[in-house]
């Protein structure tokens, strides 16, 4: 038996909150860097968030790494072979991840963005657009959703000026403040 493991031979893993918000034709999306293993933080300074294609598709995971890296890979290879559209890229892969055994054991979320759509890829083979200009994934999403959405009500009601950029930072900012799996080491990147 490990002693970093302790009795649980499979502890489970917990870890990150990402955001994308669209703004102003911008869209921005925001990832802490916290990496858990069990109640042990193993890493703080993690990046889940990355452009490919050019630096014209946002792509972020929650979930674990090496399963969210594998579904990164074939995202990107659908990304290419679909001339960039996001849409049918999120979709086929959704398909494969349905349909592959094992792909379907691999426990990992996705966000992905251009500069029209935001999607999120659930493990369930789901692929969901958000109704609002929000969606967020990981421990911590639902904080940084609730705190996007109202910074993009007061932005739309003449109360602040915000970007997308700095809307999804500060929303993950404040998911860290009350997530124990999401900290404050935070990527941003704006397509």
């Amino acid at each position: 038996m490990s002693a970093f493991m302790g009795e649980n031979m499979n502890p489970k893993i917990r870890s990150t909150t990402i955001i994308a918000v669209k703004k102003d034709g911008k869209v921005a999306m925001a990832g802490d860097g916290q990496c858990t293993l069990g109640e042990t933080i193993c890493k703080g300074n993690s990046t889940k968030v990355r452009k490919i294609y050019g630096g014209k598709i946002l792509t972020g995971f929650a979930g674990s790494v090496a399963d969210a890296f594998t579904l990164l890979d074939k995202f990107e290879a659908k990304v290419n072979e679909y001339g960039g559209d996001v849409m049918r890229s999120a979709v086929e892969l959704a398909k494969m991840w349905r349909t592959d055994r094992m792909l379907q054991k691999l426990e990992a979320m996705l966000l992905v963005a251009d500069k029209d759509t935001m999607l999120l890829i659930s493990g369930d083979g789901n692929v969901i657009e958000p109704e609002k200009d929000a969606i967020a994934i990981g421990s911590g999403g639902n904080y940084a959703y609730s705190a996007a959405l109202a910074y993009l009500d007061s932005c739309e009601n003449g109360g602040i000026k915000m970007t997308a950029k700095e809307i999804a930072e500060k929303s993950l900012r404040i998911a860290g403040s009350i997530c124990i799996y999401t900290n404050d080491h935070v990527t941003v990147e704006e397509v």
